[in-house]
């Protein structure tokens, strides 16, 4: 498990190198933007599966923790699911084209028998940087992120998650306050238990984005997830599947394309629907 954090915080230093000289070349503020990206997330999700879906890592962890944890008391697999979660991501914008973060999530879940104590229960670092910026070309911005989640607490039944989104934005005027969206997430998640497997989850997407001279800007994602399942010993905790999975966003930005308030709704099929809503208020220590 120390393998992917290493490798996760090589890369945040080598991406933070490589902008390095186009940081210095281009004018920028003494201080970046720093900021508490708080997001509320509520979800309701169907028997025989986790919480997946666009980036959300924290559900799914604190999902699949519990389900090896319970196992032997969930003969039936996992039961539909409702949850409430915080993400507290400190976020520093290094630059337009870099952002580290990193913080702790917290979660309450109801298994049909009401709802468990709000805890702690993974914490992430994570890196986003513009590998290649359009700035009117041809080619379109070419953007990776990629996020370490683990479960807390450390023990047997633990989960440690590396996510990766790789997205295409290639914008249609020179503003780009519209333009077309594509790209893959891969998950990979490891438990700490000799008896239990997550297998790999994948979303293909496209999608397109409108911004208004009012600074509200909606994008929409409609793609393909396809997950392997999840077992314990020979039980089946989540059911392996392929399907749709559509997200919609609606965010209120500032003059500086700085987001200043954000709701997203995800729907995705599993085959069941799994329905998620995802209020964004970021609190801002800095705001450039």
């Amino acid at each position: 498990m120390a393998a992917p954090a290493a490798g996760l915080l090589c890369l945040m230093m080598s991406a933070g190198a490589a902008f390095a000289a186009d940081d210095d070349a281009a004018a920028k503020p003494a201080v970046p933007n720093i900021y508490l990206d708080l997001r509320t997330i509520y979800a309701a999700i169907p028997a025989g599966t986790l919480g997946l879906g666009f980036g959300n890592t924290s559900l799914s962890a604190a999902l699949g923790a519990l389900a090896v944890q319970r196992g032997a008391g969930l003969p039936n697999g996992l039961p539909a699911a409702k949850s409430i979660a915080v993400d507290l991501p400190l976020t520093v914008d290094v630059s337009d084209r870099v952002s580290l973060y990193g913080g702790v999530s917290g979660s309450t879940i109801d298994l049909g028998g009401g709802w468990s104590s709000f805890d702690i229960t993974s914490w992430n670092i994570g890196v986003q940087a513009d590998l290649y910026q359009q700035n009117g070309g041809k080619i379109p911005t070419i953007t990776l992120q990629s996020t370490l989640t683990q479960s807390v607490p450390n023990e047997q039944g633990m989960t440690t998650s590396f996510n990766n989104i790789l997205e295409f934005d290639y914008a249609l005027d020179e503003d780009e306050t519209r333009g077309w969206l594509a790209g893959v997430q891969y998950t990979h998640t490891d438990i700490a238990s000799q008896f239990a497997r997550i297998r790999p989850y994948t979303i293909l997407y496209a999608g397109g984005y409108y911004q208004w001279p009012s600074n509200w800007k909606f994008t929409g994602r409609l793609g393909v997830q396809s997950f392997g399942g999840a077992q314990l010993v020979n039980q089946t905790l989540a059911h392996s599947f392929t399907q749709p999975i559509l997200r919609l966003d609606l965010d209120r930005m500032d003059d500086n394309d700085n987001r200043l308030f954000g709701i997203t709704a995800q729907i995705a099929w599993m085959p069941k629907p799994s329905y998620q809503l995802t209020l964004r208020t970021p609190l801002y220590a800095v705001r450039n």
